[in-house]
């Protein structure tokens, strides 16, 4: 009897022992293989506020005759914790650009010069978000008139390849501080620069023939009924032979 007690006891601790090992204590736990992802939600696009669309700057402080600092402001975008602004001269087609963990910047720019500007929102997510683009004169000394702003190419886009065709629609946008365009001049050939007026025309497009196997380039120069003007870029395209 002595020997039975002994040995049930022995099994009960035995029994003790081994639920103890198989459950294991908080420091023998597996981690977890597959622990949920932070989300992050994706920022939304600033609205821009000033300097506003296709207008005549005339709020900063002139540091000189030939420079102003103008406070570039937009609404707070949605999930966003940092912005960065990019200010390009439409004469040079030069592009800066500035960081800012608020909704507004101060930046430094020429007088009398035409400029465009976005804002790009962001967070510490792979996503961002692109604003619309805005264009405005920045305002020099005082002038009766603006030169228009350059026009901007909008088809065929620039570098692109067309396909089977004897003939594309060269497309552009025009705009205008004091909104008097009178026409525009239509450069178009094989040559870059384009020498060769082909039209002049207060449309915004323009029919040309093309060759396969060939690259054009086109420019438009737009003047205003106070014979102010302005180049666009010069695009190029391809004609798939």
């Amino acid at each position: 009897m002595k020997k039975l007690n002994t040995y049930l006891l022995g099994s009960f601790i035995f029994s003790i022992l081994l639920f103890n090992c198989s459950s294991g204590g908080g420091g023998n736990e597996m981690p977890d293989p597959d622990p949920d992802p932070i989300t992050i939600d994706p920022p939304g696009a600033a609205s821009l506020v000033f300097p506003e669309q296709n207008s005549e700057c005339t709020t900063g402080s002139n540091l000189t005759s030939t420079e102003s600092t103008i406070t570039f402001n937009w609404n707070d975008a949605s999930n966003a914790t940092s912005y960065q602004l990019f200010v390009k001269n439409l004469n040079t087609l030069s592009t800066l650009n500035y960081t800012s963990n608020i909704s507004e910047k101060q930046v430094t720019i020429l007088r009398g010069t035409p400029y465009s500007w976005y804002v790009v929102s962001k967070n510490s997510g792979t996503t961002t978000a692109q604003s619309s683009t805005w264009k405005f004169y920045n305002a020099g000394e005082a002038t009766t008139s603006y030169a228009p702003f350059p026009a901007e190419l909008v088809a065929p886009a620039l570098s692109e390849t067309l396909k089977n065709t004897t003939s594309t629609m060269l497309q552009w946008k025009g705009s205008d501080v004091d909104n008097d365009i009178k026409e525009y001049d239509v450069f178009f050939g094989m040559s870059n620069p384009p020498t060769t007026k082909v039209s002049t025309t207060t449309a915004n497009s323009y029919m040309v023939n093309v060759n396969s196997g060939n690259t054009y380039f086109w420019q438009i120069i737009t003047h205003d009924e106070n014979n102010n003007n302005s180049e666009s870029q010069i695009f190029k395209f391809s004609v798939e032979p």
